[in-house]
């Protein structure tokens, strides 16, 4: 009995490794030039990004205001991607950042560092 409990565990971990193996494997790479100036951006990009459905990964880099999203192509696209950056005040690509979104940001992390006022 001990026995045959093992081996079903070992198939159903095995059925779980390839299940999410092949979902991965349908994930695609996308990169998107931002807007962001220092790591309240980072942090706000980044957690926009991770919240659509189907991100599996999402990672801004400060410095050449890039980033990198893992997704899956069933569950969202490159468009929705850059538009929910967008939202939330930042350019994606040619996307523009939504005017409304941009007054609710820091003064620092507006497009040229600072808004007039």
């Amino acid at each position: 009995m001990k026995k045959k409990s093992i081996v079903i565990s070992i198939v159903f971990i095995c059925f779980f490794i390839l299940l999410k193996s092949e979902s991965y494997a349908q994930s695609k790479e996308l990169y998107i030039q931002t807007t962001a100036q220092c790591g309240e951006c980072k942090a706000t990009i980044e957690k926009a990004l991770m919240a659509e459905k189907g991100v599996r990964f999402a990672e801004l880099d400060v410095k050449s205001k890039k980033a990198k999203v893992i997704y899956n192509p069933k569950k969202t696209s490159p468009e929705e991607l850059r538009k929910s950056i967008s939202m939330v005040g930042y350019d994606a690509d040619d996307v523009p950042a939504d005017s409304t979104a941009v007054l609710k940001l820091s003064p620092c992390c507006t497009k040229d560092g600072h808004r007039d006022e």
